[in-house]
């Protein structure tokens, strides 16, 4: 079921979609619109499943699910990785790529192969202080603490 987001407990799980490129405008009324018809139906026959999403920066899709009651299968899991892959397509991004790096620079969030980031952090283009997006965290609560972090906080400060 389709629930508020201030309503998923925060030991909810959580999966992070960057895409790899910002999502025009145009786009986003009828991406947002996709990923409630899909959160909607995703487990609809459980009363118990509570679902949510977050669309961040024209850029990120987050899904996030609260399995206390109500236990996700590999089933289920597959189904939302199956619709992540349909609008991959469909907008020619690239959203299941975790080990690509996006960050903050000024106002704009930048997304970049870990090759061209370890570069950028070598040229000091990219500082240890600059903020990024850590996409492999897995609950609401690691979400709201740890999903925007300095590069030196971050599991990336090895590459500093």
């Amino acid at each position: 079921m389709f629930v508020d987001y201030s309503k998923i407990p925060d030991d909810a799980k959580i999966w992070i979609y960057p895409s790899s490129r910002k999502f025009y405008n145009t786009e986003i009324e009828v991406i947002e619109n996709k990923i409630a018809a899909f959160i909607t139906s995703w487990k609809s026959n459980d009363e118990d499943f509570k679902a949510s999403y977050q669309f961040l920066h024209n850029r990120f899709i987050i899904l996030f699910a609260d399995d206390e009651k109500s236990i996700l299968t590999n089933s289920d899991i597959d189904a939302s990785v199956s619709f992540i892959l349909k609008l991959q397509e469909e907008y020619e991004v690239e959203l299941l790529d975790k080990m690509n790096v996006c960050f903050k620079q000024g106002k704009f969030v930048q997304y970049k192969e870990l090759k061209d980031f370890k570069k950028l952090l070598k040229d000091k283009a990219v500082t240890g202080k600059t903020i990024i997006f850590d996409n492999l965290i897995t609950t609401k609560q690691d979400f709201e603490n740890y999903w925007k972090v300095t590069v030196e906080d971050s599991w990336y400060n090895r590459f500093l």
